[in-house]
C-alpha cells in the first residue's frame, strides 16, 4: 500500500470516528425527557430501602365480590347445619327475594297438589343422590317422598309437580339426574351407581 493510499484510509477513518462522535452529541442535545435526579426526592419503589408502594385505600375497603357456586352440590346447602332452616334461610339459595304483590285482578294461583302418601316401611337415604341435601330430604319429606323407588317411578308429570314444590331449588331435579340416580339404588345396583355417578358422600 502507498504511503498516499494510507495517508487517505486514515483520514477517512478519522472522519467516520469525527462523524459519529457529531451525530452522538447531537442527538443527546436533542433528547426531548431529561431526567433530573432530585436527591432530597423520595426513593423509587424499586429502590433498596424504599417504601412500600401506596395502596388505593378505597380498594382494599370495598366488600368482596359475591363469589357463585356453579358446581352440581353447594357444600353448604348440603350440610346438617341448615336442615332445619327455612327455604329463605338456606346458603346455596343465597339472599331472600321480597315477594312481589299480586294485583287484585289477576287471578287465584291453583292450590298445590295433595302430597303422595308416605309409603308403609323404612325411608330410604335420600341423601344418597347426588345434590339431595338435608334441606331437600325435609323437603321431599313434606311432600310424601322418603324412598328411591318412589323417585325411580317419577313420570315426567311428577318431576314438573315435584320440581314446583322445590322452591329455590328448582331444577335440581333434572340438572342432578335424580330419576336416574334413584332407578339405580332402588335396584341395589350400587356398581353401575358409582360408576355413573360416583361414590357416595
Amino acid at each position: 500500500m502507498s504511503p498516499q493510499t494510507a495517508q487517505a484510509a486514515f483520514l477517512i477513518a478519522l472522519g467516520v470516528v469525527f462523524l459519529a462522535v457529531a451525530i452522538w452529541m447531537f442527538m443527546r442535545a436533542n433528547r426531548r425527557t431529561k431526567v433530573i435526579r432530585d436527591e432530597g426526592a423520595a426513593k423509587d419503589v424499586l429502590e433498596e430501602g424504599a417504601s412500600p408502594a401506596a395502596r388505593n385505600q378505597a380498594l382494599i375497603d370495598a366488600p368482596a365480590a359475591v363469589a357463585r357456586d356453579v358446581g352440581q352440590t353447594s357444600a353448604n346447602a348440603n350440610s346438617d347445619a341448615i336442615a332445619a332452616a327455612t327455604a329463605s334461610a338456606d346458603a346455596e339459595a343465597g339472599a331472600a327475594v321480597t315477594p312481589t304483590t299480586v294485583p287484585a285482578s289477576a287471578p287465584a294461583p291453583a292450590p298445590a297438589p295433595a302430597p303422595a302418601p308416605a309409603p308403609k316401611g323404612e325411608a330410604d337415604d335420600l341423601k344418597k343422590i347426588k345434590g339431595v341435601g338435608p334441606k331437600l330430604v325435609t323437603m321431599l319429606k313434606e311432600q310424601g317422598i322418603t324412598t328411591y323407588a318412589q323417585i325411580a317411578a317419577w313420570s315426567d308429570a311428577d318431576v314438573a309437580r315435584i320440581d314446583e314444590g322445590l322452591g329455590r331449588f328448582k331444577g335440581r331435579i333434572e340438572r342432578d339426574q335424580w330419576v336416574e340416580q334413584a332407578k339405580l339404588l332402588a335396584a341395589g345396583d350400587e356398581a353401575g351407581f358409582t360408576e355413573k355417578f360416583g361414590r357416595d358422600g
